[in-house]
């Protein structure tokens, strides 16, 4: 497959809001694939190349003065040895190396094919082209039921080996794709809901556990091998060996739990998000201890249990790990859920998740079997800049840059604006329209892919929290950022100050 091919169905995805018209442009893409291409073509949509870690960041893309190809000519097959041999470069000189590999496949690639390229390399690929649009994609194109493909990717925790079985085989090859331990599954995930009480009403009798601010991890256990994935299924094993050392002795042969993990202060007390997150990306690093809380078990001793409802799973779970399991109570009393989530946030966490008790584990799905609850904070910041969008939101001015108030100039100039985050979630296009046709009337300056403003524009933003980030003069970046809406009837003047954000910061 020519990756021109490619990269006009991913535009035609990007370029449409409707969940069909994207279905229908993947299973096209899909059914013209050579079954040896499938993994890689599923990789580059997904923004995650089957290569895993490439060794390559902004940096050494925009050092790359290249003038590209007039015409296509690189197949997907060719990118993808070029991928490889990126992934399996290491040691004295690995940076030449891969500047090399790179300035290659740039000067083969059209402008338009190396953009998707070095977007799709970075993660930061933005078509639409989700899991759940792949699957349905992939059941189109292969012309099997949906619930069986959705099944085999959940349980395999690969979606481009399920396309190449699903385009490939029959119905019986994917009903054959089963829980095996030592392979990760995808992570069953949470609704949301605003209440505990709320949450009870939609789940019944439940069990309502503490929700952490920590990682999300899968452990796998075969005697004494032991395997700790992460919520994207990267295996992080030799990263955390006081998790593997704790797994290693609970009482089973074979076992897979699934659970959370973080770092603890000396109190007690969880630390910052990001102090656990940095135990993930580091090669040995014992400083920081690592303490697991599990809160599911999906396979036990050659049985498997993600067909049984949860209070099966939690009674094996209370056997397996004792004091290892995530504090919770089982309850349809909404006192007694209030209750925990209070205890839960006074204890530095997040909040809860309530979880049906007679709902199987539905791996890779968000239904309302799961809930989570947990404080959102809003804040006034000002908007200091925009990007132009790409994919469906070509043209439009999008992505914004979000500042604090900082009035005694700790940070910079008195009464200026420190610089928090970006965000372009919960933007409609009702307010992309709207950005786009106000922001000239308020830019300071501009370059090729962003428009500054004077502060004047204050915008309510919701967020999970805050964390520590030197990327920001103020040391502080918003955690999940989205768009309520714009203030118009307040000044710059009364929007959230640094110190108010910083305030929030743990430790």
């Amino acid at each position: 497959m020519m990756l021109t091919e490619l990269v006009s169905a991913a535009d035609r995805v990007g370029a449409t809001s409707s969940r069909l018209a994207k279905i229908d442009a993947l299973a096209e893409l899909l059914s013209r694939a050579d079954p040896t291409e499938i993994p890689a073509v599923m990789g580059l949509l997904l923004a995650a190349p089957r290569q895993g870690r490439l060794g390559v960041g902004w940096r050494g893309i925009s050092a790359l003065d290249i003038a590209h190809a007039d015409s296509p000519t690189l197949t997907v097959g060719e990118v993808d040895q070029a991928l490889d041999a990126l992934a399996t470069t290491s040691g004295t000189g690995s940076a030449s190396v891969r500047s090399g590999i790179l300035g290659d496949l740039a000067s083969r690639a059209t402008s338009a094919e190396w953009d998707f390229l070095a977007r799709a390399m970075l993660g930061e690929l933005r078509t639409g082209a989700l899991s759940g649009v792949l699957l349905d994609a992939i059941a189109r194109a292969a012309d099997h039921p949906a619930a069986i493909v959705r099944r085999a990717a959940m349980l395999s925790g690969d979606l481009g080996e399920t396309a190449r079985i699903a385009l490939t085989g029959d119905e019986g090859d994917l009903e054959a794709v089963g829980l095996r331990v030592g392979r990760p599954v995808l992570p069953m995930l949470a609704a949301t809901a605003a209440t505990p009480s709320a949450a009870l009403e939609v789940t019944g009798r439940a069990s309502v556990e503490y929700k952490l601010d920590g990682a999300r991890i899968q452990v796998h256990r075969h005697g004494d091998e032991v395997g700790v994935y992460t919520r994207s299924l990267a295996d992080i094993t030799h990263r955390v060996p006081e998790i593997v050392e704790i797994v290693r002795a609970l009482p089973a042969h074979d076992v897979i739990l699934d659970g959370e993990t973080l770092s603890l202060d000396e109190d007690g007390g969880p630390r910052p998000f990001q102090e656990t997150m940095s135990r993930f990306g580091a090669d040995v690093s014992r400083e920081l201890v690592l303490r697991p809380w599990f809160f599911d078990v999906l396979h036990i001793d050659g049985r498997d249990l993600i067909d049984e409802p949860l209070s099966v799973r939690l009674a094996e779970l209370e056997r397996v790990v004792g004091d290892w399991r995530m504090p919770g109570i089982v309850t349809d009393d909404a006192d007694a859920a209030e209750q925990l989530s209070r205890d839960a946030l006074a204890a530095g966490h997040e909040g809860v998740v309530i979880k049906a008790v007679d709902a199987p584990y539905a791996a890779g799905r968000r239904g309302k079997s799961w809930v989570k609850v947990k404080p959102v904070l809003t804040f006034d910041l000002v908007v200091l800049g925009a990007e132009w969008g790409s994919g469906r939101r070509r043209g439009w001015l999008s992505n914004l840059h979000l500042g604090a108030r900082d009035p005694s100039g700790e940070f910079g100039d008195a009464d200026g604006y420190v610089m928090v985050g970006k965000t372009f979630k919960g933007l409609t296009d009702e307010l992309l329209r709207w950005q786009t046709a106000e922001f000239p009337g308020h830019e300071s300056h501009r370059t090729a892919s962003t428009v500054f403003l004077r502060p004047e524009l204050v915008v309510e933003i919701a967020v999970d929290g805050v964390q520590r980030s030197p990327r920001y003069p103020g040391g502080v970046a918003l955690r999940f950022a989205r768009v309520k809406g714009y203030r118009q009837d307040k000044s710059p003047s009364e929007a959230d100050t640094i110190q108010t954000l910083r305030s929030l910061l743990r430790g």
